[in-house]
């Protein structure tokens, strides 16, 4: 990848109706930031905590990963669709011995696709009510745009994230 902001792949808005391309390119934008911050990385780099916080480039890739998948399950088949696989936060922000960095991208790289897939076709207004978790209110639901817009925010900060863990090992910085 050369640069962050390749979006050569992404539909236009003569593919797609305006709130679609939107939705696409702006989900590009940001998984091309996580990815550019890990560009070059050796595994070992990629496990490395070089902060004081337990976060790794390679950690929050696999976690980004995992959490767009949960939610891709949810926008095609609600609550129970998500909860059908058994999540392990505290894995999902570990690079474990034996996983590689690259394996990590390359299954972001398909659930991104998936997810780009249901976007061009999905009807964004159609709404599930969420999973019970303190972290939901009670009897909430979300619709196919809403949990869209939420993906683009999660992978956003955890973009952020992975950047200045990144200039931490060695001044590398995805902007400037």
């Amino acid at each position: 990848m050369s640069s962050p902001l390749d979006l050569s792949l992404t539909p236009t808005a003569a593919d797609l109706d305006g709130e679609r391309a939107d939705l696409l390119q702006t989900l590009a934008v940001h998984r091309g930031f996580l990815r550019y911050t890990a560009q070059g990385l050796t595994d070992a780099q990629a496990a490395e905590k070089s902060t004081v916080s337990a976060l790794t480039v390679g950690g929050l890739i696999k976690h980004v990963a995992a959490t767009e998948a949960a939610w891709y399950r949810f926008m095609v088949g609600g609550a129970a669709e998500m909860e059908s696989v058994a999540l392990d936060w505290e894995d999902e922000h570990r690079m474990n011995p034996g996983e590689t960095l690259q394996s990590y991208l390359d299954n972001y790289a398909a659930i991104a696709a998936k997810t780009d897939e249901l976007v061009k076709n999905a009807d964004l207004n159609k709404s599930y009510p969420l999973p019970e978790a303190p972290w939901f209110e009670a009897g909430a639901v979300r619709s196919v745009r809403r949990v869209l817009l939420h993906i683009i925010a999660e992978t956003a900060q955890h973009a952020g994230h992975a950047d200045i863990i990144r200039e931490s090992l060695d001044g590398q910085r995805t902007m400037g």
